[in-house]
């Protein structure tokens, strides 16, 4: 690290010929006006193709604005707000320190993460003061330095990662304040029936969520694999996958992190904990026979909006749920609020369902055993054990 802030201590790095993308910063009103020349979609998320004012043939225009969309595809609408929250972060802080975002340099990104880490109070070129933030997580971290490496990517900027200067400082962060995993609690069968029994069931908001919180268990889907779903196959630009209702149950064809994959949900042993009694009845009574399935209520809750709902609306859901049938009881309210989301769901299936392993991996869509044990919560927790089995 000697070296690095011996690097920095002119407080710039070598001048590249790009625009300076600092100014693209988090909002201070003491920054610059940003550059005529850059772009607001280069200032936020890049592309790697040219702008649609760069001089093309006309025959090519349109295929390029096309790529751009496959670009955008390329990636989840999280994620690409989550990589651009992480640029404007990165590029304020250099901004301030009177460091320049281009070309990279990993003695900067060096500093950066060293930044995060330390959470300590941070000076400005000139000296001045601003107050400390709490120190990001070895998870945010990391997720900071994917963003940056992406963004200078887009660009043609490739950022070595395996830098020194990058890799030891991160892997001494890592050694430092790593910390075990925060999970979240798994929502247990007899967790579920206590949600359901909160719900409404004369009310076509209590009837939606009924289905969405059967069907998310029972597919073991991400939230916004639920919200994502239409009634039948291509029937919205949006859609993530559709349902096919058969005699034994229901087969959702679903595009998840690694592709499509195929989710057999069987019915119910009754019609109250019925994924598939539970879909049915949503659609029937609020008249949904095309598009997205599961909508916005309107209308002091008689009516049914044509717009698909957002992922986030599945984890409030389960959240507000969850509150309201007390469950786990030995925590604060904010505490259960914290340990519940739309992830739950799939961890309860992962943790309830007596299967073999494979079974329930093919469900989640896993592509390791490893990964499909880490959302099981308890479920083989001294099945076997070894101090007996070794005589004490």
């Amino acid at each position: 690290m000697t070296q690095i802030i011996e690097q920095n201590s002119g407080n710039h790095v070598a001048e590249s010929s790009a625009p300076s993308l600092s100014t693209a910063a988090d909002g201070d009103i003491s920054a610059p006006q940003a550059s005529s020349s850059i772009s607001m979609h280069s200032a936020g998320l890049p592309s790697p193709l040219p702008e649609a004012s760069t001089a093309l043939p006309a025959h090519l225009k349109e295929l390029a604005d096309q790529a751009r969309g496959y670009v955008e595809a390329a990636s989840s609408a999280n994620t690409r707000k989550a990589y651009a929250s992480d640029w404007k972060h990165f590029s304020g802080w250099c901004r301030r320190q009177g460091l320049e975002v281009l070309p990279p340099n990993p003695h900067t990104v060096g500093l950066y993460i060293t930044a995060c880490a330390g959470g300590s109070d941070t000076a400005t070129a000139s000296g001045a003061r601003i107050p400390g933030r709490k120190p990001n997580s070895v998870t945010t971290i990391e997720r900071r330095l994917s963003a940056i490496t992406w963004n200078y990517a887009q660009r043609g900027l490739p950022l070595d990662r395996k830098d020194r200067h990058i890799a030891t400082v991160l892997a001494g962060i890592r050694n430092t304040h790593a910390a075990p995993p925060r999970q979240k609690e798994a929502v247990l069968p007899e967790h579920l029936i206590a949600m359901l029994e909160t719900l409404p069931r004369g009310t076509l908001r209590g009837l939606r969520d009924r289905a969405m919180l059967l069907i998310g268990f029972a597919g073991g889907l991400r939230r916004s694999e639920i919200v994502g779903l239409d009634v039948g196959r291509d029937q919205t630009k949006d859609s993530r996958g559709w349902v096919e209702i058969l005699d034994k149950g229901m087969v959702v064809t679903v595009r998840g992190k690694r592709g499509w994959r195929e989710v057999e949900i069987g019915r119910g042993s009754s019609d109250a904990t019925c994924p598939v009694v539970a879909l049915q009845t949503w659609l029937n009574l609020a008249r949904i026979a095309h598009g997205p399935l599961f909508r916005r209520v309107t209308g002091q809750g008689k009516d049914v909006g044509p717009d698909r709902l957002l992922d986030q609306e599945v984890a409030r859901l389960v959240k507000k749920a969850a509150l309201a049938a007390g469950v786990r009881p030995d925590l604060t309210e904010t505490e259960r609020a914290e340990k519940f989301s739309g992830h739950s769901l799939r961890a309860g299936l992962a943790s309830s369902a007596e299967v073999e392993e494979r079974y329930v991996q093919k469900q989640l869509g896993h592509a390791s055993a490893e990964m499909t044990r880490k959302y099981q919560r308890r479920r083989d927790r001294f099945r076997v054990n070894l101090t007996k089995a070794s005589g004490l």
